[in-house]
């Protein structure tokens, strides 16, 4: 189970309602995968821990195909009601094997969901399988200076090479949300997506949207001169697996 995102169900339609007009949802991270992403009319996308869909219908708007799943029930049930019942929506775990067919898909997008994870090798292997060769994989994660910075400010002083746990409380329309997180360093996220399979091409650190000057305006220039998530475009090499089921 991906450690930290079963939390999820307990609050699920308090975070949807959040994730519509948050700072860090609407006018900086969902922007700049979108950007990322660029002209996705007629790909085959999945949604990777889509939540409560805002990604995949942003997609679906622009002429994609979309695929989504998320490890919490109770957040798949808020995407099926923004979605329809037609949307292909599954309950599914980022660590277990993926119930989509080799090669499915032209694109993954990963939206702030790897950092939940302890381990990436057995996601990133089960990433590159559904994808094509030459498909993308396009992931956000916590930037991992952000985090070690303001642990630092908060008191003990991490190590930055080192791995490490921690759980974080947030405060969602006033109410209080506790999630578990993962983080590691650079250079451990970039090993373990060429390990994968992957090929680098881009490593990317956005600003917020300029609109979010006039609608966040005591906490946009904080965000504007530091970065919060850092963002990744990996190619997806020639298949190494398959699945069993392919091969049937």
């Amino acid at each position: 189970m991906a450690q930290g995102t079963s939390g999820y169900d307990g609050f699920a339609g308090t975070y949807a309602v959040e994730n519509e007009t948050s700072l860090m949802n609407a006018y900086y991270e969902r922007p700049a995968a979108l950007a990322l992403a660029g002209d996705v009319a007629g790909r085959r996308i999945l949604d990777a821990g889509c939540g409560s869909g805002p990604l995949f219908v942003a997609l679906r708007d622009r002429g994609a195909v979309v695929s989504g799943f998320d490890q919490s029930a109770g957040m798949v049930e808020q995407a099926r009601q923004r979605l329809g019942g037609d949307a292909d929506l599954r309950v599914a775990d980022l660590a277990d094997p993926l119930p989509f067919p080799d090669a499915a898909f032209d694109d993954v997008m990963a939206s702030l969901v790897l950092h939940y994870l302890e381990d990436w090798k057995p996601t990133l292997a089960e990433l590159h399988r559904v994808l094509r060769t030459g498909g993308r994989l396009i992931a956000s994660v916590n930037h991992p200076m952000m985090v070690n910075l303001t642990h630092r400010a908060e008191g003990p002083r991490p190590d930055y090479f080192e791995r490490y746990t921690w759980t974080d409380e947030f405060v969602l329309q006033g109410r209080p949300c506790r999630m578990t997180f993962w983080n590691k360093p650079l250079h451990a996220m970039t090993d373990a997506f060429t390990e994968a399979g992957f090929r680098i091409s881009v490593i990317h650190e956005p600003h917020p949207t300029p609109e979010a000057r006039e609608v966040y305006p005591d906490d946009f220039p904080i965000l504007d001169t530091f970065p919060t998530f850092l963002f990744f475009v990996l190619e997806a090499g020639q298949s190494r697996r398959r699945s069993p089921s392919s091969r049937m």
